[in-house]
Parts: C-alpha cells; structure tokens; sequence
C-alpha cells in the first residue's frame, strides 16, 4: 500500500495464515456494545504475539514497533460474539514488514487491518534485522520482498479544535513510551465530536512520529475537511503521531 485511498489486500490463498479467535470483551466494546478501535489495536497485538509463537520466531523477535496502523471497519463487530483473526505478511524486507489482520464477528460483522511493523533491538531501540526463517515463512503470502517506509499522512497545517490529553501511568509500555492503544483513546475522542464520519464503512489510520512519555502534556488538535478529519497528537508544537477519518 502506498496511499491512504487504497484498499487493502485480500487474504491470500496460499502460503502461512495464522488464525486465531476469542470472545469479544465487555471492556472493549462502546455504548452500543460495538467492539471499538482501541480493542481492535489490542486484539492485532495479541494476535501478531501469538502469531511469533505459532511461527518459532518469538524468542528471536520479542520486540516490535508499530509505524502506521490502518482499521477499515466494514461493518461493526458487536457484543456478545466470538471474532476470528487471520493474521499475515502482505509485505517485507529485512527489518520490518506490513502485516495484515482480518476480524471477523460469528454472528457478523468485519473490520480489515495492516500495520507497519519494525523488528528492534531492546537496547539500541534501533531496527534489527530478522532471521531468514521468519522471512521464509513471512514472504510464503507476498511478493513485494523490498518493503520501504513511506509517510502516508502529513501532519495538520493548522486545526480547528484542540483539547488537553492528559496521559495515565497505564498508558505506558515496556519501552516508557505512551502505548499504541492510547492513541486511539484520543483517535475516540475526535469520534465523539464527529460522529458522521465514522458510520460504517470508515476508514481510521495513526501514523506514528516520536514517541510521547509519561509526563509529556499531550494535545489532540484537529481540522474537518469535507469527509475527512484529520488529527494531530502534540506535545507544544511537535507532533508526535497524526491520524485520518475518512469514509470508505
């Protein structure tokens, strides 16, 4: 994928698919008992956890960044259901690779995702590169072997409407760096304010800058434009992540 217009890719038939399901929990559903963004951030990580597991690569590759995360919700997944995940790799190179992830509701329901992935080094927090086993067995469901990072969102030239985002100490992973699902705390707040955009089919995208830290006072700021919303989460005048609404 190269654009925020594109469509995902579609399952593939051939080549390693890692599946895998649970029940959808109360805590991760909104008021209208549909599964919301930030469960759906948490279900991917688990399921890409698991997925190092099943594919003999978890002791080797623990840690991993998320660059970009897109979630096209299709149609809502809503509470009480099982969902159904098929993880795998729709591009690669040696060091980080795009992984797609599909939800799917038994009793209805779908939301298709791809994040951006970077295999690190814990301690240099730089890109580390992963074994030829993991690219064997990654590359089994894409042809594209020569992934490279491209900024698919520019952060907002100005905003309409800017609120505090006060951060809470579970809002931190490992690294001390705010976690992926906080962001779409903030991702949700902007929902709230503007409701018509996220009416299924939508699709929401954060792409991530720097990373925000505990402590740091965090804004979101954000512009309407036409079908479109687009945010920023700052710290003073740096952004560190930017995010898009738009319909599907």
């Amino acid at each position: 994928m190269s654009t925020p217009d594109q469509p995902l890719s579609p399952l593939p038939t051939t080549g390693y698919v890692y599946e895998t399901s649970w029940p959808v929990a109360t805590g991760d559903v909104d008021d209208r008992l549909r599964l919301r963004l930030d469960g759906v951030a948490r279900y991917i990580q688990e399921a890409g956890a698991e997925n190092l597991v099943d594919s003999g690569e978890a002791e080797a590759h623990p840690h991993w960044i998320v660059n970009r995360t897109v979630v096209d919700v299709l149609e809502p997944i809503e509470l009480p259901t099982e969902v159904t995940l098929r993880r795998w790799c729709s591009a690669l190179s040696s060091r980080w690779c795009t992984m797609r992830v599909d939800l799917v509701g038994a009793e209805g329901g779908r939301i298709e995702t791809e994040g951006f992935w970077i295999a690190v080094n814990a301690k240099t927090m730089t890109p580390l590169r992963v074994s030829d086993t993991l690219i064997e067995k990654f590359a089994s469901t894409t042809t594209e072997h020569r992934l490279k990072w491209r900024k698919w969102l520019a952060d907002p030239d100005g905003v309409d409407v800017t609120t505090a985002f006060p951060l809470r100490r579970t809002d931190v992973d490992v690294f001390q760096h705010v976690t992926n699902t906080a962001y779409w705390h903030a991702v949700h707040e902007v929902m709230a304010m503007e409701p018509d955009v996220c009416v299924p089919p939508y699709r929401a995208v954060v792409e991530y800058r720097r990373p925000i830290q505990y402590g740091e006072d965090v804004t979101i700021g954000y512009v309407r434009r036409g079908g479109e919303v687009h945010i920023a989460l700052s710290v003073g005048d740096d952004v560190r992540a930017a995010a898009l609404l738009r319909k599907l």
